[in-house]
Order: C-alpha cells, then structure tokens, then sequence
C-alpha cells in the first residue's frame, strides 16, 4: 500500500485527475446502482472548494494590497483591458459563426422556474447592489463583487498599519492558501464523483436532439480558446503562444470543465499562476477579478442561443444589429455569476434586443440548461483558464519591454 500511495503522489495532478475521470466513467456505465456512493465525493470536492474560495478571495487581496509598496507597479489596467477585449471578441466570432450556420431550435420546452433580470439596467443595479453588500453576507453568500469590493477597501485601509497586524493578515492568507492545496489534492476523487453523478443523473442521450447547437456552442469556444486567444497572447510577448495556453488549458481547464464554477476554480488559478512565477500582488487581485468579470465563454454562449431564437422566429439580423449584439453579450457576460449556468438567465436580455418575449427567452434558457452538461463546462473552461493566461500575458508583455528573457516553453 506505501508503495502505491508513494507511486500515485510521484504523478501530475492533470495525470491523477485522467485516472479519476476513467474510474468515474467506468463505475457510471458499468455498475451504476452499486457506485452509488461514489457521486458523494464530487460534492464534497466542490463544496470543499466554493467554501475556501470566498475566504481566500478576501485575504489574499486584502493582503496584497496591504502589503503593496508605493512605486511597485502591477498590470492591472492590460489585464482588465485583455479581460474586455477577450470577451468582446467571443461574443463577436460567435455571432459571426451563428451566421454561417444557423441553428434552430424546438421552442416546446417547459421554461425553467426562474425569474431573469429585466434589462440591462436592471444587472447593473444588481451588480451596484452586490459592491454595497454585507461583508459576512457577501461571504456567506460567495457574493464575489461584494468580497472583492471589501478585500479592496480594507486593503487600502490597513496600508499604513503596523508591520505586525500586515504580519497576521498575510500569515492567515498564507495558512488559507495552504488549506486549499490540501482540498485540491481531492480533485481526483471528486473528478470522479463528479463524472460518475453527470453520466448517471443525465446520460447523453439527450443531447442528441441538439447536437448541431452543441457543435456550434463548443465549436466557438475551442475556437476562441486556440485560435483567437493565442492570437491576443502572441501580440502581447512575440513569442510562439501555444505552450502557455495548452499549458492554462490543461492545468486550469480541466479542473473548470468537472467544476463548472469559475469560483470553484480560483484556487486551481491562484496555485498555477504561483508556478509561472507571477507578481503576487497582480495575480492574487486579477484571478479573483476574472471570475467575475472575464467571461469569454458565457458571451459565446448568450450570442448563440439568442441567435438561434432569432432564426427560429425567421427575424432579419442586419449587420449594424450583430454587432450591438456583440457588445450586448459581452456586458451581460460580464454580469454573469461564476457559478454552473449562471450566463443562461442574461439570455433574455439579448433576446429583448430583436423584441422576442420573455415567454419565448425562458424556453431558450430552458434549451440552455438541457445542453448544459458539455456546454457549461466547455464554457467554465474557457472562462477560468483564461483568467491565468491574460494575467500571465499582461505580465510576460511587461518583462519584453524590461528586457527581461521569457522563456515560455520553460514555464510550460
């Protein structure tokens, strides 16, 4: 038993997160109903890590900008700048491909119980509201906008405390970093649950009705992930980008794909950004921030299934319209939560734009939650995996003009 113990820690996480994918698959088709017990420990992996992330989120922040020296510069302004523009041309090429291959959809389908904002007015009251929010309610509540608001605050608040109290706050975000690289040695096991719960609760057959709307929606996000991103990339190091987005793909990607949840993921992203050698102060700020905010994949999402209610319904799309939609999606992505389907109820938001009713929208978000198995995964991947690439970009661009040596394949 020593020895196999001592043999499986010897492997990559990525290696031990395949094994546990297998098993996952193996128990799901093979014997079920015995494997039953198995799905508890997806659960527990993800509720283990929506716990530690809302904590972490506020001490890791709060600490590095406690701890912030005047003078030290961070890249916050061409993260957040690659963040938008990421998201915005998402939304773009999936409005482009939504054009070259139309995709219709049965609009029968039972909506969903659930209410959507009423406009965009309404998600940025929304998102006001959560900046404004208790800060144990916004904790208890993984309200992100309203912990990272708080972290910020009383980061600056503390900046000229004594080096004692800085001392203590960046010993309990240390101590809670740690707590999470124990939770994440379980990703394996909760991989396995987690895979083993999706194929048994909801199979595959039915998403074979919608199988051209699902080559659309994740052929648009591998698109983005391998083509249009490693074209930001290269024009922010000049340097072949592929080793550092298949590298963000499969150490973030892969653990986003099983969580779905962008927030789930930020320890994942905290630890990978660490390995890359980042500035801790940019990154322990801007992952965080791209939870909420960098939203590549929900923008694809909102303008494919808008698009698709509209060739259902035979309503003209000009040119000037497209693009609106463009930016329409990629702000409602911005306003989407980073938690499992969170970008399907801004779809009627976009769907308002062409003046299809709210009745209608819901169907389509209930169209969305039927093919959510494969494309809210796809979706988290990109989105969280992408947070660790622009963050490393923006830094990578900053040592060019340093003339400093990067070396990708290195810290690939």
């Amino acid at each position: 038993m020593k020895n196999l113990l001592k043999k499986w820690n010897q492997l990559s996480l990525v290696k031990q997160i395949i094994i546990g994918l297998i098993i996952g698959i193996i128990l799901a088709v093979a014997i079920p109903d015995t494997a039953k017990p198995v799905a508890i420990f997806g659960s527990l992996f993800v509720g283990a890590l929506k716990a530690v992330a809302p904590v972490l989120v506020l001490f890791l922040v709060m600490s590095a900008i406690a701890q912030h020296k005047s003078g030290h510069k961070t890249n916050m302004k061409s993260i957040i700048v690659l963040y938008l523009l990421g998201t915005f041309l998402a939304g773009l090429i999936a409005v482009i491909v939504s054009f070259i291959f139309p995709v219709g959809l049965k609009l029968g389908t039972g909506a969903q119980d659930l209410t959507p904002p009423g406009g965009v007015s309404e998600v940025l009251k929304t998102l006001l509201m959560n900046v404004v929010d208790n800060p144990v309610k916004a904790i208890f509540n993984a309200n992100y906008i309203g912990i990272l608001a708080w972290a910020v605050v009383l980061g600056f608040a503390l900046k000229n405390a004594s080096d004692s109290t800085k001392t203590v706050i960046a010993n309990f975000s240390d101590a809670i970093s740690k707590v999470v690289t124990w939770v994440i040695k379980f990703a394996p096991l909760g991989i396995m649950g987690l895979v083993f719960d999706s194929i048994t609760a909801n199979g595959l057959g039915s998403l074979l009705s919608y199988g051209k709307l699902l080559v659309v929606l994740i052929g648009c996000m591998f698109f983005v992930a391998l083509v249009v991103n490693p074209l930001i990339v290269y024009v922010g190091i000049r340097q072949n980008p592929y080793p550092l987005v298949l590298k963000c793909l499969k150490e973030s990607g892969i653990t986003a794909f099983f969580t779905r949840s962008s927030a789930a993921n930020i320890p994942v992203n905290m630890k990978l950004c660490e390995k890359l050698g980042l500035d801790k102060d940019t990154y322990s700020v801007s992952i965080p921030l791209g939870a909420t905010v960098n939203m590549a994949g929900a923008a694809v999402t909102i303008s494919v299934l808008t698009l698709a209610a509209v060739h259902t319904l035979g309503i003209h799309v000009d040119i000037p319209t497209a693009i609106i939609l463009s930016v329409l999606s990629a702000v409602c992505a911005c306003g989407a939560s980073g938690v499992a389907g969170g970008s399907l109820l801004l779809i009627p938001l976009a769907c308002s734009l062409f003046g299809i009713s709210n009745d209608v929208a819901m169907q389509v978000v209930g169209v969305g939650f039927i093919v959510g198995v494969l494309q809210d995964s796809c979706e988290t991947a990109l989105n969280s995996s992408t947070d660790v690439l622009f963050t490393a970009t923006a830094e990578f661009n900053k040592w060019r003009k340093e003339g400093k040596k990067i070396d990708i394949n290195k810290a690939a």
